[in-house]
């Protein structure tokens, strides 16, 4: 299996990497009590900022791309030619969000052509939840055992991990629960339960560090 990025496709990548870095960190601010209700924005502490925005790239970000990156491996896995791009517009309405104090992100997605089954298709749709998924268990131990900003990033990536997964299991629209259920129900719920199920616990017991 030969997986290869265009050019195009590396801009687009590094595009909305950045800004969903730059979304998140406006969010915060936006809704954390200690800063948003400063009269001069330009006061928040350059520490601060660095924390959530590096801690927003390594968790949010990282979490997006590796999760459309499964996609994309798994669809050429099964013949198809697949490449990530960007919706710039999206990309806007992301960070605008951030500044406004709400998120919606839906910075892109994988593009894929060829014949597949609905089996294959199901499967390269559940791959991007199921990083997730794996991610949030990789974070779990670095934010058990470390404190400071590494620790604070490994809180985050439980958490934001978490979340990416149960909410793109949803059966509605373009997410990805609805093309795993076209395929079969039994799988999708097993699917569905997982990534709910480790969304609910992070919740629960992880939570956001800022």
């Amino acid at each position: 299996m030969n997986v290869e990025f265009s050019g195009r496709e590396l801009r687009d990548i590094t595009v909305a990497w950045a800004a969903l870095g730059v979304a998140f960190t406006l969010f915060i601010l936006q809704t954390n009590d200690q800063y948003r209700l400063l009269p001069d924005p330009t006061t928040v502490p350059v520490g601060f900022l660095t924390r959530v925005f590096v801690g927003s790239l390594l968790t949010v970000g990282v979490g997006f791309l590796l999760h459309e990156l499964a996609h994309k491996v798994v669809a050429i896995h099964y013949g198809q030619v697949a490449a990530f791009k960007a919706d710039y517009g999206m990309l806007g309405i992301a960070v605008l969000g951030g500044l406004a104090g709400f998120l919606f992100a839906a910075p892109g997605a994988v593009v894929h052509r060829g014949r597949v089954s609905p089996r294959e298709h199901a499967f390269i749709a559940v791959a991007g939840p199921l990083v997730n998924v794996a991610l949030a268990a990789l974070f779990v131990v670095p934010w058990l055992l470390l404190s400071g900003m590494a620790g604070e990033i490994a809180q985050l990536g439980v958490t934001v991990n978490a979340v990416l997964a149960g909410f793109n299991m949803i059966p509605f629209g373009p997410l990805d629960g609805r093309k795993v259920r076209q395929w079969s129900t039994a799988g999708f719920a097993a699917a569905f339960l997982l990534c709910v199920g480790v969304a609910l616990a992070a919740f629960l017991f992880v939570g956001f560090p800022f």
